[in-house]
């Protein structure tokens, strides 16, 4: 019996290094993709192996050595949740005292704990078979949660882009005309002008003034066609109202992945590809966006992805990483709109046409901008309301607005298409990502106001403009640019906006057009 224990195979460690990444995608496969934690997940079992092996030579035990690794395992994964859990219970507002009172509590726990497996002179085989045995069963239970929720999405059809249709809509086009550069340009939760007066004080007319000036169309009672990101963009980029998928998908659902599959196979990209244009994206650290598999060119910082993140931000080395500078997604974004910036002046050189999709999270959150562009860090972030934090990168974003549009007119023969466009607004106070969950059926006008009215602004050189207005949505965006250039005659969607009940329900359509009105109450 004594040799058959000696033999009894270690798993715990490895299956405990697994679990954490296997348990967050449980909790969240509704919004990440099975590729999106294959990294994580061989990068866990790597690290596991290696805590196992290194207490192995330590102890010349493979029970004690599993123990160990476990025990390692445990702290350095369970610190995430232990400090969240102690921050939302008593509503801290700085998270920097409470890592410094619990960090220390954490390395001392670590190290006692190791110490004291190290004393352990007794034979651990089967502490082994149970440990074994347990994390076995907590990976079971995700695998069944993850199993479940693919049954119950299996029948959901995948989203097609309506290329077939578009091209019969062509009737015209002057093949004599070249080409010009197309660039979509999405500030992320831009207020529109009337938004940022009405509810943040604030005069944007400067810069409505500067786009003017420049020869764009300024929409000034332009709202969004829908209360979030992913579904905005999957109607503007689709050029169709994404109301039917309540029916395909259903109501009772929180699954955002068949809305994220029309983020990278759309419509206009695939319209322009097949006249010859070359597709360039540019993405946030938002994995939906971050890059695009059907693009010519990816243009991004390489870094963690959004999950990898997450998953990293449950550990020991968190708060230590943080602490010397490195692995934090603040910095990182705003190198990353620097560095965009800077690559899309650099557009104009490429041969042929060209069209840019850029998906910038300006002025939205993270706030790591002041409004001279310096890096905001956490401490001062922490000292400033959410308002002039926003403003902040309002300004900001602004002045890299004009810069960029004065290099693209300048240096790009023939002229560009530019729409400069909000997929939503900010979030009206209270209601940020983060909060208690919201019933949007129950939002004020007003709370509506401010969460759809957006900047929408279009540079369309050489062609006869009036068929703009100051209403106009997304949604029609490309229908109208298509139109004047390419010959197609696509009739223009009802300018209709929509907002879901809430996140447990985002197919749950309500229509608050009327709603959007200035003198709605």
């Amino acid at each position: 019996m004594q040799g058959l224990k000696k033999k009894f195979i270690v798993l715990h460690p490895l299956l405990f290094a697994l679990f954490p990444t296997v348990f967050l995608f449980a909790h969240n496969i509704d919004q990440v993709l099975v590729v999106e934690i294959l990294w994580p997940l061989a990068t866990s079992l790597v690290f596991g192996s290696v805590l196992f092996l290194f207490w192995r030579l330590v102890f010349k035990d493979i029970h004690k050595a599993g123990f160990a690794a476990s025990v390692f395992l445990f702290f350095f994964f369970s610190y995430g949740p232990v400090f969240d859990a102690i921050e939302q219970g008593f509503r801290l507002r700085s998270p920097y005292r409470l890592h410094a009172g619990l960090m220390p509590i954490a390395m001392c726990g670590l190290i006692c704990s190791e110490y004291l497996v190290g004393r352990i002179k007794r034979n651990l085989s089967n502490l082994t078979r149970i440990l074994n045995f347990v994390s076995m069963i907590c990976l079971a239970i995700s695998i069944v949660q993850i199993s479940a929720y693919g049954l119950r999405n299996a029948a959901t059809e995948d989203h097609i882009a309506d290329m077939e249709n578009l091209n019969s809509q062509i009737t015209g086009m002057d093949q004599r005309r070249p080409l010009p550069d197309i660039y979509y340009i999405i500030v992320d939760r831009y207020a529109s002008a009337n938004t940022l007066m009405e509810f943040y004080d604030y005069d944007n007319s400067p810069f409505v003034e500067y786009l003017s000036d420049r020869g764009f169309y300024v929409a000034s009672k332009s709202n969004a066609n829908y209360l979030c990101t992913a579904q905005s963009l999957a109607s503007s980029l689709n050029m169709k109202h994404i109301t039917y998928m309540s029916e395909q998908v259903g109501e009772d659902t929180h699954d955002w992945k068949p809305v994220y599959r029309m983020l990278q196979d759309y419509t206009v990209w695939r319209f322009l590809k097949s006249k010859g244009y070359e597709f360039v994206h540019f993405g946030p650290r938002w994995f939906p966006t971050s890059r695009n598999k059907y693009a010519d060119k990816n243009v991004n910082v390489r870094a963690l992805s959004e999950f990898s993140m997450l998953l990293y931000e449950t550990t020991l080395l968190h708060p230590i990483s943080r602490f010397f500078g490195f692995l934090d997604f603040r910095v990182e974004n705003h190198r990353r709109v620097l560095y965009q910036f800077d690559k899309l002046s650099e557009i104009p050189d490429m041969e042929g046409p060209v069209f840019v999709f850029v998906h910038f999270l300006l002025p939205h959150e993270p706030y790591v901008f002041d409004d001279s562009g310096d890096f905001v860090t956490r401490k001062q972030a922490s000292e400033r309301s959410t308002t002039r934090k926003y403003l902040d990168q309002i300004v900001f974003t602004n002045r890299k607005l004009q810069e960029l549009i004065d290099t693209l007119l300048s240096s790009s023969q023939p002229p560009p298409i530019i729409i400069v466009q909000a997929d939503e607004g900010p979030y009206p106070q209270g209601l940020e990502v983060g909060s208690k969950p919201f019933n949007w059926q129950t939002a004020s006008n007003a709370q509506l106001r401010e969460k759809m009215g957006i900047l929408n602004a279009y540079y369309l050189p050489d062609v006869n403009k009036d068929i703009l207005y100051e209403s106009i949505t997304p949604v029609n965006s490309f229908r109208i640019v298509f139109n004047l250039y390419f010959g197609t005659d696509l009739g223009l969607l009802p300018d209709e906006s929509y907002v879901f009940t809430d996140t447990g329900h985002i197919y749950k359509f309500i229509n608050v057009t009327d709603k959007l009105k200035p003198d709605s109450q």
